[in-house]
């Protein structure tokens, strides 16, 4: 079974509502980070020269089913409005009569921009009332916000039901090819980096990736378990003790496969760590047992090196979860460090969405590496192995 895609269907003259990822970053009505509203292009292009009537819609925040200006999506209008090169029409609400008015003006290669579905409580609650509303608007549906694929919504799912055709837009069929395909069938050695601060998050996709990956590298505080795991000490480190075993089985399983597992040779430690300040007080390498009293942060030169090595002798690359808190200048050698090798490697190279994805940006390699997924929990949902609602929802070949 393969999802339809936007190439699959002829949506000239038709209206059609795109769910897009607009959910942006925003600091007093200015988008800091406009990756998603560019995501979205290729699709709104295609939609627009086929001469389809264009009726976006999108959550942004958590405004918890009330309107709230806070979360309006007024400013990524104006963004994408300039992005597209072409008038956006943008309308203070998402049902209605009113809008419905606004609809049946359009011409064909118009677009129309929805107020946050989210200011509507029947939206993550699929509520088949308010999905048939949204659907009222429209003759068919294409989806192309993969980072809430994961979530069976009005907007995502719940729609779906009344149009017809329900298609995958242009970034949801690089999301599945690259999450998918390339990673289930990758041109090998297939190394996967898994960082981050918790086990729990991410032991169901070390699961699922033991059995495709050469080789697993494991970073971040995550490691810490791991190092519990193997009876190391891990000083004043993030860490889950209650998954000491589910870690211990994770090296098993890899033993087991046969698969490379490797974890952190040394790391940076830290004394008082204060992340809101973005400070951190003495610091030093330790091998090994991180002391009492220290806290690790980073990984260390020796694991940067035996890291690096690793992605340059790799074809595919998929990286999730950062090496350390990257957000603090003194701890993001490791995780930069890491982006750097990967952007230079000439292996096809997928990063896995949500911190890894701010901290290429921040390493200043974005634009170096093959795919960025757009999905936080939607990538970690799929990698599992798992099917997302905003996906099976859609027509299937």
């Amino acid at each position: 079974m393969a999802t339809k895609t936007i190439k699959d269907v002829n949506l000239s003259g038709r209206r059609v509502f795109v769910r897009c990822d607009f959910n942006v970053p925003l600091k007093d009505g200015i988008i800091n980070d406009d990756s998603r509203i560019v995501a979205a292009l290729p699709t709104i292009k295609l939609l627009v020269e086929q001469g389809a009537k264009v009726i976006l819609a999108s959550h942004l925040g958590r405004p918890k089913g009330e309107k709230n200006a806070k979360y309006t999506l007024a400013p990524v209008a104006e963004e994408l409005a300039k992005q597209l090169g072409q008038p956006i029409t943008f309308i203070e609400d998402c049902i209605g009569e009113e809008v419905e008015a606004e609809v049946a003006k359009m011409g064909e290669g118009e677009v129309l921009l929805l107020e946050n579905v989210r200011f509507y409580a029947g939206e993550e609650k699929n509520d088949p009332e308010f999905a048939a509303a949204l659907a009222k608007l429209a003759d068919a549906f294409v989806n192309d916000a993969f980072g809430t694929a994961h979530r069976a919504h009005a907007s995502t799912a719940g729609v779906a039901k009344h149009l017809s055709p329900c298609v995958c837009g242009l970034l949801i069929e690089k999301e599945l090819a690259y999450l998918g395909d390339k990673t289930a069938n990758p041109e090998r050695p297939l190394t996967v980096i898994l960082g981050g601060a918790k086990v729990s998050d991410k032991i169901k996709v070390i699961d699922a990736l033991l059995e495709k990956a050469d080789t697993i590298i494991i970073g971040g505080a995550m490691a810490y378990t791991f190092a519990l795991a193997e009876g190391r000490t891990i000083g004043e480190s993030l860490s889950e003790p209650d998954f000491i075993q589910t870690a211990q089985s994770a090296l098993a399983k890899a033993k087991e496969k046969g698969v490379k597992f490797l974890l952190p040779l040394d790391n940076l430690g830290v004394k008082d760590l204060n992340f809101g300040a973005g400070t951190v007080g003495d610091s030093k390498f330790f091998e090994g047992n991180i002391e009492d009293g220290w806290e690790g942060v980073d990984i260390g030169p020796k694991s940067i090196e035996l890291f690096s090595n690793e992605v340059k002798s790799a074809k595919t690359v998929l990286w999730n979860g950062p090496m350390g808190i990257f957000e603090i200048d003194a701890c993001n050698k490791g995780t930069f460090a890491v982006a750097k090798t990967i952007a230079e490697s000439e292996a096809c190279s997928i990063i896995g969405g949500g911190d890894s994805v701010k901290a290429i940006k921040m390493a200043g390699y974005g634009d170096q590496v093959t795919f960025m997924s757009t999905g936080g929990g939607a990538s970690l949902e799929f990698l599992e192995g798992k099917e997302l609602p905003g996906v099976t929802a859609l027509d299937q070949i």
